[in-house]
């Protein structure tokens, strides 16, 4: 089974450093008025306002602010992976030579239950520090994005690509699936923790690692 496909939400992608330069402060003030005044408060004006661009900047990349937000889903989802990634190799390095990444002899909390409290607690730590994402994060929140590419499939799917590699194992139909539930599962749920507790309740965080690892060993053991 195939990655689904994803369309850029930019009107034109930046060529030069400068232009690349401009996007990300046209992102990071999107992310930051977000916080600040919602979705519904949130204007390209403003956003050029705080970026310190002229209006024409914010209309050469995007045509209105849902492109906007989309596009700063997608950010966050690269910068997402990018920390899963570099908690896989640290693991990966810390393993002693010889043994597979999903060895059942792997040292505690190692192996794929390690993987997935990777790929858990960077989830969280996005949820409370990075600017913008508790309104926006993947496109969960805001329904951002094109109808065939749905953010947590879009999660799941770079995920199993991800992740495949370090369990060595074929990214087949069963884990694509598998991975598919897990994700759209430990999504709900981590909206209820934040619900509970602006700091993400506790209580509900272990229920969440409990039920990933007791659900994905009937597929990874």
């Amino acid at each position: 089974m195939n990655t689904v496909p994803q369309a850029t939400p930019l009107r034109r992608a930046p060529v030069q450093r400068r232009s690349a330069e401009r996007l990300t402060r046209i992102l990071d003030a999107c992310a930051e008025l977000l916080d600040e005044v919602g979705y519904d408060g949130l204007s390209t004006r403003a956003v050029a306002q705080r970026a310190g661009v002229p209006i024409g900047s914010v209309y050469r990349f995007f045509g209105n602010k849902r492109a906007m937000a989309d596009a700063l889903a997608q950010r966050n989802l690269d910068r997402y992976v990018e920390r899963v990634t570099a908690r896989l190799q640290e693991a990966g390095a810390a393993r002693a030579p010889g043994e597979g990444a999903g060895d059942a002899g792997a040292p505690a909390g190692g192996g794929w239950r390690a993987a997935m409290d990777a790929v858990l607690d960077e989830f969280l730590a996005m949820k409370r520090t990075a600017p913008g994402f508790t309104l926006v994060d993947f496109g969960n929140q805001i329904p951002v994005g094109s109808g065939c590419a749905e953010p947590n499939t879009r999660v799941a799917d770079r995920l199993t690509d991800l992740l495949s590699a370090f369990l060595v194992r074929e990214p087949d139909e069963d884990l694509r699936r598998a991975f598919l539930v897990a994700v759209e599962t430990a999504d709900t749920l981590v909206h209820l923790a934040f619900r509970l507790d602006p700091a993400g309740d506790e209580r509900i965080v272990e229920e969440i690692r409990a039920l990933l690892r007791a659900y994905l060993s009937r597929v990874l053991d």
